[in-house]
């Protein structure tokens, strides 16, 4: 485990001098045992310190990153078993699998996908980040030339699995995407390690049991490879299961370094059943997969792929929020409704869904609450007349509009006065359903043409 606070405070400068952006040292060292501050904030800390706190205050397991842009994967840097504990950082990177042997149409057809297929929610844009390439003919050239239509077609994050001839045929068009080499073997270890260094890669490493891989990463961070990411060779759902659950246990709890690394698992070789792939997928997603390399990207095993891999990763101690502002839903005009809600984004998902099903042109007025759903967000005084009036000014709503009629939750009622108050005279204020499933009555009744 890293250092904690107090051991972190006994290697600061002890100054209180505020450099670093909060009032104390101990703050700032309480700031850093939490990850939620980097040592180079501090400008007067000492090379001692900054050596000891570095290899101190590390993570068990080790942040790798590979790939450039915004489809770069990083991966790693857990600290705990459980996300409720703290919370997880890094989400697992997600790869389709293209072999040297596809047709051109196949291969096209995937690298299509993994770019276009992406899904708004709460903001984000959630998709596929990797291709991991196979070179599946035995042939260097043909791998070389994946690797040129990957590059030319996608902005993926490259995964390169062959022999260490076939890699560095391939390696040379894709380095400055930094791919991660796949896979350093007993056989192929000085091979695969000479190919890292040589492109300053990131190296996977592949044994037929844990003690076997932990001595392979122990022979590479001897060479001065440390940005690893390690496959323990299972290939059925239990056995990869419990690989997965002992590394990260052996690695957090016993602070066992030689498995201190991302891991990298193929659902895609578990199973020749795409649906159960999926399942597989979303069980390593759970327990503790840090890359996922799946047969093929499409909607249907994306898709809930990517909402878990969001609900994972998301500090459990933030609301999940929304934006707040004036969105749009069935392309309102000047006499269309104004809903308003608060900013929890389930709440947001909610609303916007139903009146989207009501096919009834309405204006969505979000008013940021801190993430908290309507009712919660009135009791703590952040949903109430002042807040509802501040918020139509400030997004100029009325200009948009010939009839102004502005319908709020019905769980606070009691708002209504309040807010009549608050936007003035030229506005029709009414309060709508308790429940969001009858909003698409609502609506229909009450605005549709």
């Amino acid at each position: 485990m890293g250092l904690s606070g107090i051991q972190i405070f006994k290697l600061l400068p002890k100054t209180n001098c505020g450099d670093c952006g909060v009032p104390t040292c101990l703050a700032f060292a309480m700031n850093l045992a939490a990850s939620k501050a980097e040592l180079s904030a501090c400008p007067h800390v000492s090379e001692e310190a900054k050596a000891q706190l570095a290899s101190g205050s590390a993570p068990p397991i080790r942040t790798v990153t590979f790939g450039a842009g915004e489809r770069a994967v990083t991966v790693g840097g857990e600290t705990v078993l459980f996300r409720h504990e703290k919370t997880f950082f890094n989400k697992t990177g997600l790869a389709v699998q293209i072999a040297d042997t596809e047709s051109a149409d196949s291969v096209k057809g995937k690298l299509e996908r993994l770019m276009k297929l992406s899904y708004v929610r709460v903001g984000l844009n959630l998709h596929a980040e990797a291709a991991a390439l196979k070179c599946a003919s035995g042939d260097p050239a043909k791998f070389a030339e994946l690797a040129k239509a990957v590059k030319e077609y996608s902005q993926a994050a490259p995964i390169l699995i062959g022999s260490p001839k076939e890699i560095e045929a391939a390696a040379p068009a894709l380095k400055d995407r930094k791919p991660l080499l796949y896979a350093a073997t007993t056989d192929t270890v000085d091979a695969m390690a000479a190919l890292a260094k040589a492109n300053g890669c990131p190296l996977a490493v592949k044994g037929k049991t844990l003690d076997e891989v932990a001595a392979l990463t122990q022979k590479l961070a001897g060479q001065g490879l440390n940005d690893l990411v390690i496959d323990p060779g299972s290939r059925a759902i239990k056995q990869a299961l419990f690989d997965e659950v002992a590394i990260r246990r052996l690695a957090i709890q016993k602070t066992f370094r030689p498995l201190g690394y991302p891991t990298i698992t193929f659902p895609c070789e578990m199973t020749g059943d795409f649906m159960m792939e999926t399942v597989y997928a979303s069980l390593l997603m759970a327990k503790y997969a840090g890359v996922m390399v799946l047969s093929d990207l499409r909607g249907e095993n994306l898709f809930p792929l990517l909402l878990e891999r969001l609900n994972i990763y998301t500090d459990p101690q933030r609301p999940m929020k929304t934006t707040e502002g004036v969105y749009e839903i069935n392309k309102p005009n000047e006499n269309s409704p104004v809903l308003i809600t608060s900013n929890f984004s389930l709440t947001y998902f909610i609303v916007s869904g139903e009146i989207e099903s009501s096919r009834v042109p309405t204006w969505l007025l979000v008013l940021d609450t801190d993430g908290l759903s309507v009712l919660t967000a009135w009791a703590a005084g952040k949903f109430v007349g002042e807040t509802v009036g501040s918020l139509v000014k400030k997004t100029q709503i009325t200009q948009k509009l010939n009839k102004k009629n502005l319908i709020l939750p019905g769980a606070v009622a009691v708002l209504l006065g309040d807010v009549e108050e608050e936007v003035g005279k030229d506005w029709n204020v009414l309060v709508g359903p308790r429940e969001s499933a009858h909003i698409p009555a609502f609506l229909r009744q009450n605005f549709a043409a």
